[in-house]
């Protein structure tokens, strides 16, 4: 007999188990989304991001990572801003600079710091437009009521 089958088999009691308490866990945040309450109580939300080729390029969190890279010139001071991995942090930029026309993140090497994260005209370019379709989609959420 397997152990997964001796385990399934025996049968315990919530006394035997000592349990005393249910699992401590954090609840998660619920995801930053844009609604309205409409009159009739329905809530009308939804989110805004933008694909290339099936491929995500520019969503809220994205776009909040270019602002801290911007802010604070460096991937990883970025990503630790956010609480967000330097792995994740970095893969977001690589994939955003590959199916951008330009690249939106440029890393410098050398100085007395060592390496930093530039924005480049196209980044600014990319934060403003996806910063112009979110308003543009808040003003229609506020209108569809």
């Amino acid at each position: 007999m397997c152990k997964c089958q001796a385990i399934a088999s025996t049968s315990f009691s919530v006394e035997e188990m000592n349990v005393t308490e249910p699992p401590k866990f954090k609840p998660k945040k619920p995801r930053p989304c844009f609604s309205t309450r409409t009159k009739s109580g329905y809530t009308i939300g939804g989110r805004v991001w933008l694909e290339k080729d099936g491929k995500l390029y520019m969503g809220l969190g994205r776009m909040r990572l270019l602002e801290k890279i911007n802010e604070l010139g460096s991937i990883a001071a970025a990503a630790r801003s956010m609480k967000l991995g330097y792995r994740n942090a970095w893969l977001w930029v690589d994939s955003m600079n590959s199916l951008s026309p330009a690249p939106l993140v440029e890393n410098i090497t050398g100085g007395a710091g060592g390496r930093h994260a530039r924005l480049t005209e196209e980044g600014r370019k990319a934060i403003k437009e996806y910063q112009q379709l979110r308003a543009r989609f808040l003003e229609f959420l506020s209108q569809s009521v």
